[in-house]
């Protein structure tokens, strides 16, 4: 029978992770000690003996150690009748191992011991972004439910189980690690999919400027010989005197890279949000819009190691972007020293480049010159971070954070003269309000 651990009895581990506090070091905890040990019923009846005997020896009065009967009788009645728990084993297994965040993982941990059924007593160590809802112990097994909070590929955590005899007089402990979880992001809501001045000659669903076989009727034109009869455009057939045909507009599908920037990580000094959240949450929602329009949609994420995977189509190659890019946030292992070039394979030509940034870190300047450089038409989506907070009366505060604001405006005024547009996507809002104002006209590349 499965039940519900009490608070009571449940260790301070456990009462941590449900209690949603976390250490701060992605360091697993110190291994457990190897082999048999007393209990906590044995350690604090052997205390209780041990202080009357030696209360007893310092007195001298004999009636002292009657105290240390009633503590020495329990604990021999609490003495097995058999052998104690002997070579101890344990299992996790979780389902489900990729899941979007905020979703839960069930875990279950099969234990196997040699001796009739005790006591299991777990301590709970979760990994960062990982929160435990609930636990139920029972005699061979332990189930949690736990929430993955933030996207990333995050270990779970380790659970050390003490299986106690029958009568809790002794323990042994076993460690069972709950392996890792691929988190995804929500991905924001978009679905609009603006276009570069020059689409690929491949066909899609995007209106270009060349004639074909679309749907989106451009003009007439004089009849030609093999053309479809059921598009004669009879008004303008009679006006002219001889026989006009609708003109369409070739239907062509785009390339699109999605740049990351993963060189920092910023919280908003009111909300909490961080930046590196709402920039993968973007460019998921950029990446299925045009995934939806059966356009080819690649990733690049600079920031330590430079991480990138081709254009490609197809729903389930939202799945492979994900994936490519997880290893950014792998239990807060977040680096971003240095800068690699950007491999030519990664951008092809005249692909529709998004690079989604703070703008926190000038060295993303430096990654837009070499996308420029390409020719690719490029957009920049800026996650806003907000102003840092200052304390009223704080007259050196409040000018560092003119001079913060100044700066941040110089670097959009500088990307605008250079040709490259900045939109805005504010954290809660629908990325098609960024989006918008591209539908205007198409993003024109740069020059090499």
């Amino acid at each position: 029978m499965t039940r519900p651990a009490p608070a009571r009895s449940a260790a301070a581990a456990v009462r941590r992770a449900l209690d949603g506090r976390q250490d701060g070091t992605a360091e697993p905890p110190p291994p457990p000690p190897p082999g048999r040990r007393p209990g906590e019923r044995a350690l604090r009846l052997g205390t209780v003996a041990v202080a009357a005997l030696a209360a007893a020896l310092v007195t001298g009065r004999p009636w002292v150690l009657a105290l240390a009967a009633v503590p020495l009788v329990l604990l021999v009645l609490a003495l097995p009748d058999g052998p104690g728990p002997g070579e101890v084993t344990a299992e996790a297994t979780a389902e489900p191992r990729r899941c979007f965040a905020g979703e839960q993982v069930r875990v279950r941990i099969a234990v196997a011991y040699d001796a009739g059924p005790g006591r299991l007593d777990p301590g709970v160590s979760l990994g960062h972004g990982v929160r435990l809802d609930h636990l139920a112990v029972g005699p061979y097994h332990v189930e949690l439910l736990l929430t993955v909070q933030r996207w990333g590929r995050w270990s779970l955590g380790t659970v050390d189980v003490d299986v106690y005899d029958r009568g809790g007089v002794a323990r042994r402990t076993v460690r069972a690690e709950l392996g890792e979880a691929a988190v995804f992001p929500v991905p924001g809501h978009a679905g609009l999919t603006p276009v570069p001045v020059r689409l690929p000659h491949r066909l899609g669903e995007h209106t270009a400027a060349q004639r074909g076989e679309g749907v989106e009727v451009t003009g007439v034109h004089p009849y030609v010989r093999g053309e479809r009869q059921r598009r004669i455009h009879w008004p303008a057939t009679t006006r002219r005197g001889t026989v006009q045909v609708h003109q369409f507009a070739a239907e062509s599908a785009a390339d699109t890279v999605v740049l990351l920037d993963a060189l920092t990580d910023v919280a908003d000094p009111v909300t909490g949000v961080s930046s590196l959240d709402e920039t993968f949450r973007a460019a998921a929602g950029v990446v299925r819009a045009y995934l939806r329009t059966h356009d080819r949609v690649g990733v690049v994420s600079v920031g330590g190691t430079t991480r990138w995977l081709r254009p490609g189509s197809g729903q389930g190659y939202f799945h492979r972007i994900t994936e490519s890019v997880l290893e950014v946030r792998k239990d807060l292992a977040h680096r971003s020293e240095g800068l690699a070039p950007l491999p030519p394979p990664a951008l092809p030509g005249h692909a529709l480049v998004y690079v989604i940034t703070s703008l926190t870190d000038h060295r993303i300047l430096d990654v837009l010159h070499q996308v420029r450089g390409r020719a690719n038409p490029v957009v920049v989506v800026e996650i806003p971070t907000g102003d840092p907070v200052v304390d009223p009366g704080d007259t050196e505060g409040s000018l560092a954070l003119r001079l913060w604001r100044a700066d941040r405006e110089a670097m959009r005024f500088g990307l605008v003269e250079h040709g490259i547009p900045v939109v805005a996507h504010r954290p809660g809002e629908s990325l098609d309000l960024a989006l918008a104002p591209l539908l205007r006209t198409r993003v024109h590349g740069g020059t090499r």
